[in-house]
């Protein structure tokens, strides 16, 4: 689960326009972290991991990224980053984990990233709260339905939605994915539909290509 469609999706999406500095809460290998330095000239860059090896390897990543000087690799939960933090940032960015029950798999990696057992959304929330900048913007990927729950979780916490990204993987087909960005103050919300492909696989949209095509080789 170290690169996927998600990672990609959010890393492209999230505006990053006058933000000096960003934090990736679970950066996992540092794709997301290393893509928004490719997207920016100067923006100082945190990725908090918990877990040890993951954190290595993104550690690893960003030091051989041409942009490893403005990228860090923090191995913390974020509940305890969140407490010892000496700053604020005009971007997070988080690709969470979203299931919050059912049956776990046998591996444990896969439940640390996709269940909500050492990071629930409560926390996650509370982090993004103490850690975000006046005017700064949180942005978040998840599926829909987890999504829209989120979306209304984060307004008992100050957290307001002002984009949604409606993602499908053909046109024909349900929304699988919101892209979703946050402000401390509420605003008119933007809403807009991605799909990414057009039929058989590969085959991708223009609007698809169009948001990510910089980062595929």
């Amino acid at each position: 689960m170290k690169v996927g469609t998600d990672g990609i999706l959010l890393g492209a999406w999230a505006e990053v326009e006058n933000v000096r500095s960003i934090l990736d809460i679970g950066a996992g290998s540092g794709l997301i972290a290393i893509m928004l330095a490719q997207r920016t000239a100067s923006a100082d860059i945190h990725a908090v991991e918990i877990d040890a090896e993951a954190c290595s390897q993104a550690a690893d990543n960003m030091a051989n990224s041409p942009w490893a000087k403005r990228l860090t690799a923090i191995q913390s939960s974020i509940q305890d980053f969140s407490k010892t933090a000496l700053q604020q940032y005009g971007l997070i960015v988080s690709n969470p984990p979203f299931f919050t029950g059912g049956t776990f798999s046998n591996s444990q990696d896969k439940i640390s990233v996709r269940h909500t057992v050492k990071l629930p959304h409560g926390d996650l929330l509370i982090a993004v709260r103490s850690l975000l900048s006046p005017d700064g913007k949180f942005c978040a990927i998840l599926p829909n339905l987890e999504g829209l729950r989120f979306i209304e979780l984060a307004r008992t916490y100050g957290l307001f939605c002002s984009r949604i990204t409606a993602v499908k993987p053909l046109v024909n087909k349900p929304v699988e994915r919101l892209l979703i960005q946050f402000g401390r103050t509420e605003q008119e919300l933007v809403k807009d539909e991605l799909v990414i492909q057009k039929g058989g696989a590969n085959d991708w949209t223009d609007d698809f290509v169009e948001l990510t095509g910089t980062f595929y080789l």
